[in-house]
């Protein structure tokens, strides 16, 4: 596998997958199947032939608007069909779509748009006021660019009234498997957010995972996470690939998942970690027959061991863990059944990806060494748009030349294969001189009959430099302080480990696909300081 010059990916030669363009693949269905469900939300629910006929609409809209092959759009909305059938519409055009964060802070979001070169903006009442004071700032948009999903306002268009003006002609736009498809922004939680450029090909060589995640025309994939995620994309392009049904959720709530996915008797979920754990928890759940599900996958952040277990005991159909990166190039699964003395890791090298450990001198390291996890896969990203120092920084070439996508993660492959992640590498504390991994410390208090959640964090020390603190969220009820707590850790936890600290909390913050932001509990502890929170 070679780069494309000037991009990280992979190039045209030696791709193992035979593309088909996913607005194809969908035509293909529609044609063959075109009474079978392929959207189900709220009230509405779409026939493939149906919704291939509204994503021909939506591409001739915006070619009628003056939209060429390789030009951007951007979405900040709420998940809905409306949301789905612009996004696909859009690629059957050949427009790139950019799908922003509903989380982002003003700035990040106005800097997205602008970076990405977006000329339409779509935008659901949702986040109406949170954009429009952003629109003058916004020079690259057309005068026309604003289009209103679900509100009407001046200086906005009416969605469905500029949908419904378009041809209704199918619209085959020639699709190269280079074509740009989306460019999803990182989170910014770590500095200025990069925008990660995915081809055609990457979606449309996805389908290949299809398998061993058990998609096919009978699945029902219920879509709980926001459309902006890319994980969330990946299970929604996997049902659309294998003319599947999805089931979409305006935003998650567990009893309603529960309901939806015994009604529409649901086979697969893409989940996060922190929904796993709201979900077994909620007193309700044995309530709800779920025993149409044959496969839940969890991705984004490492699920625990614990959770793991309770879902293997309590919730019908398979478990897989899928580690990887926005980015492409690492992939790790955990077929968590097959497995039960490997729950503690996130799995194997998948289909066609090489995983290596290399240590702080940039060398390969063997079994059971700690070090960052790098990767290759057949699934690469183009690169970070217009980012040319960014996508260098993140490859590293082994001593063949083969181009690898470095992680930020730490993390060690046992003597059987098998990835155990440790923490990111920016998260990691270093007390004494010694490397201490939070995530060794959370999962120790996560055996503690008291404690619901937990982050550890490095906080600083004058004496160690960092030393490790932990923020926890109790079980209710709970009657246990916070110094019991500790003494209760450090005397499990070596030297170099021990807790200076413990801090009870409600909740930790979260971004909306589950991700505890450390970078946002550490900042008042590091305030002034000199160092890169």
């Amino acid at each position: 596998m070679t780069s494309n010059a000037g991009e990280g990916g992979a190039g045209a030669e030696g791709r193992g997958v035979p593309f088909l363009a996913i607005p194809e693949a969908i035509r293909e269905t529609a044609r063959r199947h075109p009474e079978h469900l392929a959207v189900i939300h709220e009230d509405v629910a779409l026939t493939w032939r149906e919704f291939d006929a509204r994503l021909d609409k939506v591409a001739n809209a915006l070619t009628e608007h003056g939209l060429l092959r390789g030009d951007k759009i951007a979405i900040l909305a709420i998940n809905s069909v409306e949301y789905l059938e612009l996004f696909m519409g859009a690629v059957r055009a050949g427009v790139c779509v950019v799908p922003l964060s509903s989380m982002g802070q003003a700035d990040a979001c106005r800097d997205m748009i602008d970076d990405s070169d977006s000329q339409l903006i779509f935008v659901s009442e949702d986040f109406r006021s949170f954009i429009e004071p952003l629109l003058p700032q916004l020079g690259k948009l057309r005068q026309d660019g604003c289009i209103a999903i679900d509100f009407s306002g001046q200086g906005w268009q009416d969605y469905p009234r500029w949908v419904a003006g378009a041809s209704a002609q199918p619209c085959h736009t020639e699709i190269d498997p280079d074509d740009d498809f989306n460019i999803i922004y990182s989170s910014g939680t770590t500095g200025k957010p990069k925008g990660i450029l995915h081809s055609h090909y990457l979606r449309s060589a996805m389908r290949s995972l299809g398998g061993p995640l058990e998609y096919d025309r009978e699945t029902v994939s219920l879509v709980s996470t926001p459309l902006f995620s890319n994980a969330t994309l990946a299970g929604v392009l996997l049902t659309l690939q294998h003319g599947g049904t999805l089931v979409l959720m305006r935003k998650f709530d567990v009893t309603h998942f529960l309901r939806l996915a015994e009604t529409w008797k649901v086979t697969h979920a893409l989940l996060v970690p922190v929904q796993y754990q709201r979900i077994l928890s909620h007193p309700a759940f044995r309530d709800y027959d779920l025993g149409s599900f044959r496969m839940k996958v969890s991705t984004s952040a490492p699920l625990r061991e614990t959770i793991k277990r309770e879902c293997l005991e309590r919730w019908p159909g398979r478990l897989m863990e899928v580690y990887t990166l926005t980015e492409g190039g690492i992939v790790a699964v955990l077929d968590a059944a097959a497995h039960p003395d490997k729950l503690h890791t996130v799995g194997r090298a998948g289909p066609g990806c090489v995983l290596k450990i290399l240590g702080e001198d940039g060398q390969e390291l063997g079994p059971g060494a700690i070090g960052q996890v790098v990767g290759r896969a057949p699934l690469m990203m183009k690169g970070y748009y217009k980012n040319p120092v960014k996508t260098r920084e993140l490859q590293w070439f082994d001593g063949d030349g083969s181009l690898f996508f470095r992680s930020g993660d730490m993390g060690k492959i046992d003597a059987d294969g098998f990835l155990q992640l440790l923490d990111r590498q920016k998260d990691m504390i270093i007390s004494g001189g010694f490397n201490v991994y939070p995530a060794d410390i959370e999962v120790l208090l996560m055996r503690h009959p008291a404690v619901a959640d937990i982050a550890v964090i490095g906080i600083p020390s004058d004496e160690w430099g960092e030393s490790a603190m932990a923020l926890v969220v109790l079980r209710q009820p709970a009657s246990v302080t916070p110094a019991e707590l500790m003494a209760w850790a450090n005397s499990k936890l070596g030297k170099a480990e021990r807790l200076a600290a413990v801090e009870i909390r409600e909740s930790l913050p979260r971004s909306e696909i589950g991700k505890v932001l450390k970078r946002e509990l550490r900042e008042p502890y590091w305030a002034g300081r000199a160092f890169a929170i």
